[in-house]
């Protein structure tokens, strides 16, 4: 039966989930809060500079393809993908850089330079990370976990493949010179993990973005959100800008619609959250209904990092720097900041940040002559107590300082657009639980069966899509999760 649906969020995943629901049939309304479709991949438009909030880094672009196929479309006639060399620049802290793409003999060379000893232990590495990659993400990641015994099957192969590790523990097998340690585990920090503590089911990143490689959308990442928001509409879904979802109405076992803000309220036979699942709980069903994830619950659960991101875009270009597209800055110290921003929860005197450089790829997110960026930091979400009203501005301009010193000359007299976003940003913008820019930590005690699952366990008709339930953060595991959502729900 053709089903009424209602879609909660913009982001990346509920729009994926959209576009399949609708494709199959069924009556898909999509409620966005703010005044654009996006959730953290909105865009922010300055003095004629286009910022992406995030994500940027594109892997596994088959997973877009399959969305535009089954709708009989063509995903190149909705935005232009590119595929960068190399995926990342990767700087110690004295500003010696690692580059790394698809190619292993360009890797070595690379390895060569640092360590040459490593050359084969990463191969070794590389070579055990396929076993990973192929039980973690091609048969796992779009498969739900919805009882108990889903997850008894698979742990003889978790544990053959090491996933009792962490990722750096795993990596430090093959790979002994300290930097390169760092380079070829950070990788869980883009999915809101501590490769001190984060499973090595992770590992299979690295492999992933060597077997897909790293891609932009030209235009920026907005490009897509704007070809998948097209396609929806396309396909006879609605969209609701400005609609922000005030409560989940529920009778007995079951959701039965949408209330919003404005008091105006939307029936459906489905609701499928793109909210951060532990404030969609929390926030928009009494707790009084709730059995299993109460608020007690959600609290004891351990929550990714937040992020402190400026968008900055300058009057000059800086196409000599010693840049690439996407840089990654290691400072001195590795597990006692990461000890630091997860455990400690203290904003400490140092950090690593990533640096983004869209322009040296696509001109056209700047005015001509100019150059956009955005530098991200993690930081501790808000269970910290750090008071960001007053600690944002001396943290911006440290990080200022810092790039001006060392990557860009200059830079604070050439800055013509400019916005930061913080933690406060994270919770009360985007709606998510202590402001954490990730949701739960990919911790293996809060993955596949342990996580939040796809269909909510409290409610029958209650699905969820995005980062806080399975397989978790990153475009990949967002957009399998849609997938996840489409399959259970079934065609019309």
């Amino acid at each position: 039966m053709r089903k009424k649906i209602a879609v909660i969020g913009g982001g990346f995943g509920g729009l994926a989930a959209a576009v399949r629901l609708a494709t199959k049939g069924h009556e898909v309304e999509l409620f966005e809060k703010r005044d654009k479709l996006g959730g953290r991949g909105y865009v922010y438009e300055i003095n004629g500079f286009k910022f992406d909030g995030g994500p940027t880094v594109i892997t596994a672009p088959f997973l877009f393809d399959d969305i535009f196929k089954a709708a009989g479309k063509r995903q190149e006639d909705y935005f232009t993908l590119k595929a960068l060399h190399p995926f990342y620049r990767i700087f110690n802290h004295e500003g010696r850089s690692f580059d790394y793409n698809d190619d292993s003999k360009f890797i070595h060379d690379q390895i060569d330079r640092w360590s040459p000893e490593d050359i084969e232990g990463y191969e070794r590495f590389i070579g055990t990370t396929k076993a990973i990659f192929q039980k973690g993400f091609i048969e796992l990641a779009d498969k739900p976990f919805l009882k108990f015994s889903d997850m008894v099957k698979i742990a003889p192969d978790l544990i053959a493949l090491q996933s009792y590790k962490t990722v750096y523990s795993y990596v430090s097998q093959f790979v002994h010179n300290d930097f390169l340690r760092r380079v070829f585990s950070f990788h869980p920090l883009l999915v809101g993990g501590n490769p001190f503590k984060t499973t090595s089911i992770y590992a299979l990143i690295h492999y992933l973005e060597r077997q897909w490689g790293v891609h932009y959308a030209m235009g920026g990442t907005g490009s897509i959100v704007q070809g998948l928001g097209r396609l929806f509409v396309e396909l006879g879904g609605t969209v609701r800008l400005n609609a922000e979802v005030e409560e989940i109405t529920v009778s007995q076992r079951r959701v039965t619609g949408v209330r919003l803000k404005d008091g105006s309220s939307s029936p459906a036979d489905i609701v499928v959250s793109n909210g951060d699942v532990a404030a969609t709980y929390r926030d928009l069903i009494p707790a009084s209904l709730r059995r299993k994830y109460t608020d007690g619950k959600l609290e004891r659960m351990k929550y990714s990092m937040s992020l402190f991101v400026i968008y900055f875009g300058t009057k000059k270009r800086y196409t000599e720097s010693s840049l690439a597209h996407h840089n990654i800055i290691l400072g001195e110290r590795y597990k006692e900041l990461l000890t630091d921003v997860f455990d400690r929860k203290h904003l400490a005197d140092d950090f690593s940040l990533y640096l983004h450089m869209p322009t040296i790829t696509d001109p056209s997110m700047a005015p001509p002559g100019c150059e956009a960026f955005y530098v991200l930091s993690p930081v501790p979400h808000l269970g910290s107590g750090i008071d960001w009203k007053k600690t944002a501005r001396p943290y911006r301009d440290k990080i200022m300082k810092f790039l001006e010193d060392h990557y860009l000359p200059d830079l604070q007299a050439n800055i013509i657009a400019e916005h930061t976003i913080d933690p406060i940003h994270f919770k009360d913008t985007l709606n998510s639980y202590l402001g954490a820019a990730f949701s739960f930590q990919p911790l293996f005690t809060q993955s596949a069966w342990f996580r939040p699952h796809n269909r909510s366990e409290e409610f029958d008709n209650l699905y969820f899509v995005g980062a806080g339930t399975h397989p978790g953060a990153g475009l990949p595991g967002v957009l399998s999760s849609a997938k996840i959502a489409e399959d259970l729900i079934g065609p019309a």
